[in-house]
């Protein structure tokens, strides 16, 4: 009788073990699955690819080199074309068909908020997305991380300095009529409150437009000789190529979300001389850095282009997962996923990358950005990080 209750109890054991490993979705005995959503066919299409590729190729290094506790990962993409609504229906067949574990370095800022709600509803972490909106750590929640120093704090934080350094007296903004447009806006008016000034124009546009003369007819007359720009890939070419072409020549300054090698290599020679806020460096295959030049050699190898900024986002979002994943030991689960979280240091890297860390109430990685400026088709860092 002893012996049957022992057995008993054992079995029921190992039916509450299996149960509770069930229960866990995305991770099985050997495979993590990791669900992303980028633009692949909108106008974010080529940010999209590039922080897919990047995500792959360390992806695919971990699979043929190793695993994380015995485990290797399976990367999932879904296509949101930079639309809300898609980027909802993406969730869903993420979150319900394919069952991922975790959201990684989803693009966009109005894309992640239609977005969470379906992965927050299945306990599914939102991790580091591409978009360096406040909203993806605030309010807190234990299910958000986010690793950008916000459009707002780029923009707030260097405003004032351009603005001493350029000598400017008069200062316009044109931004995206959306989440991610206003937040560069808001930026730009703290800058200006703390420089004890205030907005000589400010102009907007739809997302998705391609016709900028008239918002750049207003900044031209209102005399502004520095333009704060709420702009992504072709918004940025199209309103420096416009104020050009017309002989108004202030100084440009841009977010991060318009640090891209797409700028200069699609806008040409009419693109140097804007400033736009960073924080990783763009891989040039031919970088000085012996280590970065050998990673943007080897993405060109697989991908047959060159690495761009958001290739290495891509990239470092999927290397942070695989630290703190293996952190969290062999029982993978959400819950030990965000406890392994709220005490990691992801310390510099190759890419130029401030340290970065987390607690169970800090959900921003790092707070600090950088200038870089296109200078001959290329872009080159001109600043330290400036420190809220």
């Amino acid at each position: 009788m002893k012996l049957k209750t022992v057995t008993m109890l054992a079995v029921l054991g190992l039916i509450a073990t299996l149960a509770s490993a069930q229960q866990q979705q995305g991770v099985s005995k050997d495979e993590i699955r990791i669900g992303t959503i980028q633009d692949l066919s909108g106008p974010l299409a080529g940010f999209g690819k590039q922080a897919r590729n990047g995500m792959q190729l360390r992806v695919d290094e971990l699979n043929e080199q190793g695993n994380v506790n015995g485990r290797k990962l399976k990367l999932f993409v879904e296509d949101s074309g930079y639309d809300p609504k898609k980027a909802v229906l993406a969730a869903q067949k993420l979150v319900n068909q394919e069952k991922i574990f975790i959201m990684a370095g989803h693009i966009g800022t109005a894309q992640n908020m239609a977005a969470m709600p379906v992965q927050f509803d299945k306990n599914i972490v939102n991790y580091m997305p591409i978009t360096a909106a406040r909203e993806m750590y605030e309010p807190l929640n234990r299910l958000k991380y986010s690793f950008a120093a916000t459009y707002y704090d780029q923009i707030r934080l260097a405003l004032p300095k351009m603005i001493k350094d350029k000598g400017a007296k008069k200062v316009c903004t044109i931004y995206q009529d959306d989440e991610f447009g206003l937040e560069v806006q808001r930026g730009a008016e703290a800058g200006l409150k703390a420089a004890n000034m205030e907005l000589a124009e400010k102009t907007s546009f739809k997302r998705g437009a391609t016709d900028f003369s008239s918002q750049v007819a207003k900044m031209k007359a209102a005399n502004c000789d520095l333009v704060v720009l709420g702009t992504i890939i072709r918004e940025t070419i199209g309103t420096v190529g416009e104020s050009r072409k017309t002989g108004f020549n202030p100084t440009f300054l841009g977010s991060s979300a318009a640090y891209t090698d797409l700028i200069h290599k699609l806008g040409g020679k009419a693109m140097d001389g804007v400033y736009a806020t960073m924080t990783v460096q763009n891989p040039y295959t031919d970088e000085q850095s012996q280590p970065l030049r050998f990673w943007a050699n080897k993405y060109k190898t697989k991908f047959n282009e060159d690495p761009t900024v958001f290739s290495v986002y891509g990239y470092v979002i999927i290397d942070s997962f695989i630290k703190a994943a293996t952190k969290a030991g062999p029982n993978l689960t959400t819950d030990s996923f965000i406890k392994s979280m709220d005490s990691i240091t992801f310390e510099p890297d190759m890419f130029g990358s401030p340290k970065s860390s987390y607690t169970a109430t800090k959900r921003l990685g790092n707070e600090q950005s950088r200038l870089s400026q296109i200078k001959d088709g290329k872009w080159v860092v001109v600043s330290d990080y400036v420190t809220p």
